[in-house]
């Protein structure tokens, strides 16, 4: 594990502070599916969106290995999950690909307001057809004068209900498919022929927005090609390995708190004259919950680390994608469990740990997506 020094566990403890704030009316929110814009504006002003963004943009020029460490503290700290998946994608699906792909005029034109929140961002690239066969996807872009005219659909889009700008993968080259075929653009809310529907009701993350957008010959100019043509594989690839490993570090620090209140319930909870806690099977039950987290922390921390290295990771992040996320749907059951009838009740919010750790299975690469990956990495 990596030995964090000083000025990152000020920073750490600044998150969690923060993150703890963020709470009230958390069981209303969820249970409405309320997106709150007063908690996103505090949360944003932490400073951890430009954390690992050039100081010319408003970041802060730090490591990615620290980033999964604050946002563990994040995920620690806040317990509505919904918002931190939210936040998670303001860091990753805009910031990311313009600041390592795009123009001077789209990094100047963008960055600082999406560092500050000021700009709400989400990416699209799931269409209603493809789900974990993202690139196999029916929307297109075509150059028309000095625009591109974007035609299809997305869905299952995190933050699309209240996004400003949106990144689109399309395809603009259909001999060339994947490799080459397909590239990404930015795409503004006020674009003429973007049509973003309705709110999408979910099982659990039900404070983070969702939805679907639809392109009726929508038009953007030309300078909102990210990169090159043909280069939304190589972009995307480089996004996908970040996304999955700073929502893991949320869920890990979700993790850590479900297991120290499923500890401090297990102790006070009477039953047979003695705390549940001193009996064996309930014992076991929690030993196993924290053998899980820290095998997900240590796996997390250690492909963090050659990605941040520049090191191949791809088999590394696979793994650390099926244990973790697996990992807390059964820490999730198990702690159901221990709470008996309270934990199904929603006032204990132990349900609703489970309700979202059953999406991290999902998405960002389904469980089965993931075992592919490694089963070709060895050969297979």
């Amino acid at each position: 594990m990596p030995d964090w020094n000083k000025e990152q566990k000020e920073f750490y403890t600044l998150i969690v502070d923060i993150a703890r704030k963020l709470n009230d009316e958390n069981l209303y929110n969820d249970d409405h599916g309320l997106f709150s814009l007063k908690k996103w504006k505090l949360l944003c002003d932490s400073g951890l969106i430009p954390y690992s963004i050039e100081e010319k943009y408003g970041g802060l020029e730090k490591d990615f290995l620290s980033l999964l460490f604050l946002l563990e503290g994040l995920g620690y700290g806040c317990e509505d999950a919904g918002l931190n998946f939210s936040f998670c994608t303001q860091i990753i699906s805009a910031q990311l690909p313009i600041h390592k792909y795009g123009t001077e005029w789209q990094k100047t034109h963008y960055l600082p307001a999406i560092g500050t929140g000021e700009t709400i961002t989400a990416h699209a690239i799931t269409e209603p057809d493809s789900g974990s066969d993202a690139f196999n996807m029916n929307t297109t872009a075509y150059k028309m004068g000095d625009r591109y005219i974007l035609k299809g659909s997305k869905t299952f889009i995190t933050n699309g209900p209240v996004a400003d700008i949106f990144i689109i993968y399309a395809i603009t080259d259909k001999q060339k498919k994947a490799l080459g075929g397909i590239s990404a653009f930015i795409v503004e809310k006020e674009s003429k022929g973007l049509v973003i529907g309705k709110p999408l009701e979910k099982m659990g993350l039900r404070t983070s927005p969702t939805c679907e957008l639809f392109f009726n010959n929508c038009e953007i100019p030309r300078q909102n090609l990210i990169g090159k043509e043909g280069a939304g594989f190589k972009i995307f690839n480089y996004v996908m390995k970040r996304e999955i490993l700073c929502n893991l570090a949320i869920n890990i620090g979700e993790m850590r708190k479900l297991l120290e209140a499923t500890i401090t319930y297990a102790k006070s909870r009477i039953q047979f004259g003695k705390p549940i806690s001193k009996h064996q099977a309930i014992s076991h039950h929690i030993a196993d919950m924290k053998i899980k987290l820290e095998a997900a922390k240590a796996l997390i921390y250690k492909a963090g680390l050659l990605l941040n290295n520049k090191k191949p990771c791809s088999m590394e992040i696979a793994i650390a994608k099926v244990t973790t996320t697996e990992n807390y749907v059964n820490m999730s059951e198990t702690a159901l469990q221990i709470f008996g009838g309270y934990g199904y009740m929603k006032e204990y919010q132990i349900e609703k740990y489970l309700r979202n750790s059953v999406a991290s299975k999902i998405y960002s690469g389904s469980s089965e997506m993931q075992r592919n990956i490694i089963a070709n990495l060895l050969g297979l």
